[in-house]
């Protein structure tokens, strides 16, 4: 499947989820990473008016999810986020934020997934957070 094709088919898949409430909106896919991004507005703001933590987080945990769910044959397997860590550097008000899943590990049952986010003016040599995940890989007919 081409890379525009899972794009399209992970962004309807976020329809009617917390993605879609959030406005994240996934904007590449190389086959190892998957980028996403998100408008900075009041809606995703804490009280001070700067992106919530949780938002960017969410937005980590949802890039790096969709990442692992790439890999594997979704007929047969389910992907679940069992652990994810968040550092948030640097504060953002407004724009984009732009959040790239890279793997570190892309195992068969358990991956361990980077993902680093990025102001809107995409520099790349100054992070304004990042995450680690891991993803376990179910089989459907084994869970209960």
């Amino acid at each position: 499947m081409k890379s525009e094709d899972i794009l399209i088919e992970l962004n309807t898949l976020s329809k009617n989820t917390l993605m879609e409430t959030l406005g994240i909106v996934f904007t590449d896919f190389t086959g190892d990473t998957l980028t996403a991004e998100m408008v900075v507005e009041p809606t995703v703001h804490q009280p001070m008016g700067f992106l919530h933590g949780g938002a960017s987080l969410a937005m980590a945990e949802s890039v790096g999810s969709l990442l692992s769910i790439t890999s594997v044959d979704t007929k047969k397997y389910y992907v679940f986020g069992t652990q994810v860590t968040g550092y948030h550097i640097k504060a953002v008000r407004h724009g984009k934020i732009r959040a790239v899943a890279s793997f570190i590990n892309k195992g068969k049952n358990t991956q361990v997934v980077e993902i680093n986010l990025y102001n809107e003016t995409r520099d790349t040599t100054f992070k304004n957070g990042y995450a680690t995940m891991t993803n376990r890989i179910v089989a459907k007919k084994d869970f209960k």
